[in-house]
């Protein structure tokens, strides 16, 4: 009985130092700290929360940058995040990339040789990520400034603006967000009306 006792009494403590008083110490630090971070880095567009920069979004107009495939559904859906678990040999996942291969191609008018990007038609591992390559990027921008109206150098420069380097330049590769590009493309047209 009395070890009983103890195992209770250490898990009771365990319980309430661990599953309670640790996690609002971090919550409570993190929003100290970090609130943007810790509050999922909402981006707010005239006082309205327009999306997540660390979630992706859909984009399927032409005069958007498109960010990486999905492999949620529906897409982008953060309640489900995962993989397809599909492996480079699987016939169904190969189907599913060449078919995105031909689906780039077309939209952006390239030649049926052009090489694609890999983050263009391969999904995340969580299927949710924000950010493109910075290859995929100037792929689109030629696509993106003729739906716009504008010279393609004007959108190539407003996605160079976007780049986002490495972690301390070692971390990561450059990448790009497509929210926060996109977002930006659309404060440029409304500042030219």
């Amino acid at each position: 009985m009395r070890y009983l006792k103890q195992a209770i009494l250490a898990f009771c403590a365990l319980a309430i130092l661990c599953g309670l008083m640790y996690p609002l110490f971090i919550t409570a630090l993190s929003q100290f700290l970090f609130p943007q971070k810790a509050n999922g880095r909402i981006i707010t567009l005239d006082n309205k929360a327009v999306g997540s920069g660390l979630i992706g979004q859909q984009f399927n107009s032409p005069k958007y940058f498109h960010g990486r495939p999905s492999a949620t559904d529906p897409a982008y859906n953060a309640n489900g995040s995962a993989a397809s678990n599909f492996g480079p040999t699987n016939a169904h996942f190969l189907d599913e990339v060449r078919r995105r291969v031909v689906e780039i191609r077309n939209k952006n008018g390239l030649p049926a040789n052009t090489p694609i990007p890999a983050d263009l038609v391969l999904a995340s591992a969580s299927g949710l990520d924000p950010h493109i390559s910075v290859a995929s990027a100037m792929l689109q921008v030629r696509r993106i400034a003729k739906e716009r109206g504008v010279p393609e150098s004007e959108v190539e420069e407003m996605a160079r603006r976007h780049i986002e380097y490495p972690l301390l330049g070692i971390w990561g590769e450059p990448r790009v967000n497509v929210l926060k590009l996109n977002l930006a493309l659309d404060s440029q047209e409304r500042m030219r009306r």
